[in-house]
């Protein structure tokens, strides 16, 4: 689950991460008095107004702006707050902003050069160890400056049954070229960062820019914080921070029906049990010629009014040109199958794509009695093989 900026760095500070602090609002209105707020609490001058949408690069997009004052400040949040961007990270139609973070100024003058770093923390899966990747080229797109300057990119691993060392974290300090003060502050942030980075069972943590102050503090200016989904039942604050508004409609409406969905650009619909059997279909369906319109994992469980809302769904795609199921049944039953899709037809009415059914195992005969007489136009299929041909054969 992703969050916000502002949520992000809310659960840093519960862990004493030094943040660039700062007040949410949604209504424009909100806005003088939040900041009057702010100024009094900071002793901060000048504002910098942040759109809250779940994508990277909006600065770029015009998402980010600086008030110089607080005369500046409501013409900056109008044009921000209600404005659709556009980033590499968003949907063709863009994102609206429903929420805009205004914080503190940082950037102020001391007696050091104030810096920018790159931090996140994650999952490596090759080497199935949390790895810290970070580089003194802070404020720029991560991609552009491992293309560019791979030399600039560390990487810290570390080891699961020991965790972060003191070492390391003084070795994320000294390559990116710290002394003094400011070397103690990044090996405390390093350490703050990673116990966060456990104790929420998070998936990502980006801190993009980590920042230097011109009087040696390190915080985070920006934060990026996505949470392991299977982690929210024992995280009930984090969990009731998700913005569905910043969600596929069509995915947040299948979690309800506990159907595990991701949206995707092809033609033909998915419909399957098991995340290793729908990568496989899916695989079968490229290699017939189609594109999957979906990932659509009914589970081990499935009953015929769960099948019936996975059809709904399948059938929102305007671009869906088919409809392969493909049922293995060792938990799930494959007549429980079967009577949802006929309970779908009679439901939804007419369905004009035309649907490709593969139900093996548990219950398979009972299954195919029940399509048999159920008097719809449904393609058969025994193997997977034969299933990938009736793909082809429906879209050509």
């Amino acid at each position: 689950m992703n969050l916000h900026e502002y949520q992000g760095k809310s659960i840093l500070a519960k862990h004493g991460v030094k943040i660039q602090r700062g007040v949410v609002i949604e209504k424009a209105s909100e806005a003088i008095e939040k900041a009057k707020q702010l100024s009094d609490e900071t002793g901060t001058e000048w504002y910098v107004v942040k759109a809250q949408i779940h994508a990277g690069g909006r600065g770029k997009a015009g998402g980010v702006k600086v008030a110089k004052g607080i005369d500046e400040l409501q013409e900056k949040v109008d044009a921000i707050l209600g404005a659709t961007l556009h980033t590499p990270q968003t949907p063709p139609e863009g994102k609206k902003v429903n929420k805009v973070l205004i914080t503190e100024d940082v950037y102020y003058k001391g007696e050091a050069e104030p810096q920018e770093f790159y931090i996140s923390i994650l999952l490596d899966r090759a080497s199935s160890k949390n790895v810290i990747v970070y580089s003194p080229e802070g404020g720029m797109d991560i991609e552009e400056v491992a293309e560019k300057s791979p030399d600039k990119i560390f990487k810290e691993f570390i080891e699961p049954g020991i965790g972060l060392q003191s070492f390391q974290a003084s070795k994320v300090a000294y390559n990116l070229g710290l002394s003094g003060q400011a070397f103690k502050e990044m090996r405390k942030f390093i350490v703050q960062l990673y116990n966060c980075y456990l104790a929420e069972d998070a998936s990502m943590i980006e801190i993009n820019p980590a920042f230097k102050t011109a009087d040696n503090q390190v915080m985070a200016v920006d934060c990026k914080f996505t949470v392991d989904g299977n982690s929210l039942y024992r995280h009930k604050e984090v969990a009731d921070m998700r913005d569905i508004t910043e969600e596929d409609p069509t995915e947040v409406e299948a979690g309800k029906h506990h159907l595990n969905f991701i949206k995707l650009d092809g033609n033909v619909g998915c419909m399957v049990n098991g995340a290793g059997l729908a990568m496989a279909t899916m695989d079968i369906i490229k290699l017939s010629g189609g594109s999957p319109a979906n990932f659509l994992d009914v589970g081990g469980t499935a009953n015929a009014e769960r099948v019936e809302q996975a059809f709904r769904i399948i059938l929102q795609d305007d671009q869906v040109k088919a409809i392969l199921v493909n049922i293995f049944g060792g938990i799930v039953r494959c007549d429980r199958v079967a009577q949802g899709i006929v309970d779908a037809y009679q439901s939804i009415g007419e369905i004009k794509v035309p649907i490709i059914v593969r139900l093996q195992g548990t219950n398979a005969e009972e299954a195919k009695k029940i399509i048999d007489d159920s008097g719809l136009k449904v393609h058969s299929a025994i193997l997977l093989s034969e299933a990938a041909a009736k793909v082809q054969e429906v879209l050509s």
